[in-house]
Parts: C-alpha cells; sequence; structure tokens
C-alpha cells in the first residue's frame, strides 16, 4: 500500500478506473440477469443468448492487436475515451434488436469498445502512472472491480424489473456517455508516460531484450489460467449439481466463490507488492489443481465441496492479479502496452471458447470430465509458471525475494 502514501496523483487514477470499470464491466453481464428475457423476446435459445458474450470476448481479442499501437502512441487516455464512444451504439442496437442478427450485431460493437476499455486499457493506464509499481495498483482496481457483478446484478434487476431490459438497454448507454466518458476526458493523466525522475534517458536502455521464447510462455501461462478460471466461472453451478448437490446448495455454494475471490485479492493487495507476479501466480496457481483433485475424489461429499470453494476461490482470485502483473516482471513500462494488447487476444480467444467447451464435457461426460480438463490445464500453467521464474530478470528477480 506504499504506493497510497507516495502519490496522491495514482489514488485520482485508481478511482476513476474503479468507477469506470465498474460500469463497464457491471453493464455487459446484462445477459446474466435478463437472458430468459433476451431468449424470449428475440426468438433464441438460452444457449444463445449467452454466445453473444463469448461474441464480445472474440472481438476483444481480435481487436486487441491492433490497439496496441494506438496505445502506444496516445496513451490509454484517448484510447479510452475513443472506446466508450463506440461502445454506446451497442446498448441503441442491443435496445432495437428484435432478432438474432441484431443482438450479435450490438455484442460485436460492445466488443470492439471493450477491448479499448475493458481491463487492458486500464492496466496500461496504471502502467503509465506507476511503472513498475502498477502491480498493487492493479491489484487495488481488480479488488473493487471483483464486486461489478455483486453491484450490477441487482441495478440490472431493479432496472429491467421496472423498465424493461431494452430501456435499461438504454440507461446503460447513458452510463457511458454521462459517467465513464466524463471521467476519461477530465479525471484522467494527459500521457504521462516515459518519464524518468533520474534525468536519464527515457529510452529503456537498461532493459535487456525479452527472448521471443519467453513471450510465448507468459501467453501460455495466463491463457491456460483465463481458460480454466472463466469456464469454471461460468459453469460452476452446474458442476456443483452434477457433483450431487441440490440446486439450492449449488447455488449457496456458488455465490461464495466471488466473495472468496474478492477477499484473496485484497489479501494480495494488503501484501504491499511483496511478491511479483510470477511469485503470486505460483503460489495461487498451485491451489487450483489441488482444490479440482479433492472435489473429483470427493465423491460430492458436502464439506469437500466447501473446501473446492474455498481453495479455488483463494487462488482463482490471486491468479487474477497474476495474470494482469506477471507481463509487469519482464517488460518495462514502454513495452507493457503492445505487450498487454498482444495478449489479449488468446487471452479473450480462451475466455469465449472455454465456456461452451466445458459445458460440452459436463454434458457429456459429468463433472469429471470438465474437471479433468481443468486440471490439466491448471498443472500445465503452473509448470509454464516454474519456467519463467527460471527466467526471471535479475532486478525482478531481486525484488521477489
Amino acid at each position: 500500500m506504499r504506493f497510497l502514501k507516495s502519490d496522491s496523483r495514482l489514488i485520482g487514477v485508481l478511482l476513476v478506473l474503479a468507477i469506470t470499470q465498474l460500469i463497464g464491466w457491471g453493464t455487459i453481464g446484462l445477459p446474466a440477469v435478463v437472458g430468459r428475457d433476451l431468449a424470449a423476446d428475440l426468438g433464441m435459445s438460452l444457449p444463445m443468448v449467452f454466445a453473444g458474450t463469448s461474441t464480445l470476448y472474440v472481438t476483444m481479442g481480435l481487436c486487441a492487436p491492433w490497439l496496441a499501437k494506438a496505445f502506444a502512441r496516445h496513451g490509454a487516455r484517448k484510447v479510452m475515451m475513443v472506446g466508450t464512444v463506440v461502445a454506446v451504439p451497442g446498448y441503441v442496437v442491443l435496445y432495437f434488436a428484435r432478432e438474432p442478427m441484431l443482438y450479435f450485431a450490438a455484442w460485436v460493437i460492445l466488443g470492439m469498445g471493450g477491448s479499448a476499455t475493458l481491463s487492458t486499457g486500464a492496466y496500461i493506464m496504471l502502467n503509465e502512472v506507476a511503472g513498475r509499481q502498477a502491480k498493487s495498483a492493479i491489484g487495488a482496481l481488480m479488488l473493487v472491480t471483483g464486486l461489478s457483478s455483486s453491484i450490477f446484478w441487482p441495478t440490472t434487476s431493479f432496472l429491467s424489473s421496472h423498465l424493461g431490459w431494452r430501456v435499461t438497454c438504454l440507461v446503460y448507454a447513458a452510463m457511458l456517455i454521462l459517467v465513464s466518458l466524463p471521467l476519461y476526458a477530465f479525471g484522467a493523466p494527459r500521457r504521462s508516460v516515459v518519464k524518468e525522475h533520474d534525468g536519464a534517458a527515457a529510452k529503456p536502455s537498461a532493459a535487456p531484450a525479452i527472448p521471443r521464447s519467453t513471450f510465448n510462455l507468459v501467453v501460455c501461462a495466463i491463457t491456460l489460467n483465463a481458460f480454466v478460471t472463466f469456464g469454471l466461472s461460468a459453469v460452476l453451478i452446474e458442476l456443483l449439481r452434477a457433483e450431487g448437490l441440490a440446486p439450492a446448495q449449488a447455488i449457496a455454494f456458488g455465490s461464495m466463490l466471488g466473495v472468496i475471490q474478492v477477499s484473496a485479492r485484497g489479501l494480495d493487495f494488503l501484501g504491499g507488492g511483496r511478491w511479483d507476479g510470477i511469485t503470486t501466480g505460483l503460489v495461487a496457481g498451485t491451489a487450483l489443481p489441488v482444490s479440482m483433485l479433492l472435489l473429483m475424489m470427493s465423491e460430492g461429499a458436502t464439506w469437500a465441496v466447501a473446501v473446492f470453494i474455498l481453495v479455488y476461490g483463494a487462488g482463482s482470485g490471486a491468479m487474477a492479479v497474476a495474470r494482469a502483473t506477471i507481463p509487469l516482471v519482464f517488460y518495462d513500462q514502454a513495452a507493457f502496452a503492445k505487450t498487454m494488447s498482444m495478449i489479449a487476444l488468446p487471452l479473450n480467444l480462451a475466455s469465449a471458447i472455454s465456456p461452451p467447451l466445458l459445458a460440452g464435457l459436463l454434458t457429456q461426460f459429468g463433472g469429471r470430465g470438465a474437471l479433468g480438463l481443468t486440471f490439466v490445464c491448471s498443472c500445465a500453467a503452473v509448470l509454464i509458471l516454474v519456467l519463467l521464474g527460471r527466467r526471471r530478470p535479475q532486478i525482478a528477480a531481486a525484488g521477489a525475494i
């Protein structure tokens, strides 16, 4: 928490990003609350409705590499402002949707805007302000944004029950224009990158070149973990039911997951950045296969499900911070924006593919099928993190001890 004492400007940036990221992630969670209403009004099946979210992630991933140069050239503030403006028509198109074509077109538009505004852009902005000290700031931001569903699910439920889901879309479009855009325009910093306090040249001359193989390992570790956590979050209730829990029990245990994940992020934040992203990832990542193995061997015992939720929730919550901060170990301030934009493509594709794939395994083979695949992916991610730990730059390695 040292950055809170040393940089009041960073606190302001965190407040701006906390509000805008809550709005951004909270509003696109619309189908989770009104999915059945969307299906009935648009003549679609419920799985087809949720495919809209997959469309969003695919679009975000495909757009991310194209935005790398924009982030590097113009800074996060301008890119996020443009992304906010681009996202607004997405909700308007969703309001007018009467058929699947317009429905999916809306999610494509929202994905284009989201690629500039959701998560990646926020992390780039924090890195512009804090440089290598951005890990604690990112952890603080994720502590807040982890509550997006807790805030916006009841908000969406209230608005849709009184106004209908279509008008709710217009309300969310208005929030982007009236809240998010002004915050980016007047509250976000105007490009503070490439400023060094010691008067040295801004070029990262002291930073050694990072091998392409190291970048590939970073991508693999982050993508494998995203595949596991995004997929399990989407099918968790059905997974617990497949393990033998009653629907009410599955919902009760599932609702605990978000609280535990946010708590784990909070503990990582309170740690003051003593661990770098790789060390955090190794500790948190190891918890995931352990929790899955326990659930697979327990035959659905209630105590084992409770331990699974606790261990998996803590591991996946801390791992979310690690996914965002592992690149900080290897890449300096100038290269961070390009790196995060390049990682976003496989990351978002994995996030889009994982839920339907795990749902299919769950349907065909039961809980063991889904847990078996996620167990293998989690173990692979840990092994890759071990390799990355050995490639850690000397400066970063010293800071991780």
